[in-house]
């Protein structure tokens, strides 16, 4: 299979040896993003609701990169410094999947790249959607 990166100019940049996405065939492994802020790379500060809408609209951007929509997104999973942001995480997140949300798992983490409370990735399929069918 060959690997293809996906890159978006709408989202960060990476900040290490990693791509923001790969596909593979119809498989898209999109890394984890972290509130960013596309054009200047600067951690978002604010709450945990800020931050959490800014790791949505990066990983969106990668998404149509890619060719794709959160509704092609399968699985996630969410890291957290601190299990009590659980809610607010979790009420931001719900509304980038409103219907059939994907499979998820959250965890805390020790800490997060340049010292962020949330970070999210995410497993798409082209074929994903709840349009097209698997």
């Amino acid at each position: 299979m060959i690997r293809q990166p996906v890159i978006s100019s709408q989202a960060p940049a990476a900040i290490g040896p990693y791509s923001q996405a790969i596909r593979v065939g119809q498989w898209v492994f999109l890394s984890g993003q972290i509130p960013l802020h596309p054009q200047t790379g600067e951690v978002i500060v604010g709450n945990i609701e800020s931050a959490t809408v800014r790791v949505m609209e990066n990983l969106g951007a990668v998404l149509i990169a890619a060719g794709l929509t959160f509704d092609h997104v399968i699985k996630t999973t969410i890291y957290l410094t601190d299990l009590n942001d659980f809610a607010s995480v979790n009420a931001v997140y719900g509304k980038y999947f409103p219907d059939n949300p994907p499979a998820r798992a959250t965890v805390q983490v020790a800490a997060l790249p340049r010292g962020v409370s949330v970070e999210i990735d995410a497993i798409a399929c082209a074929n994903g959607s709840k349009y097209s069918g698997l």
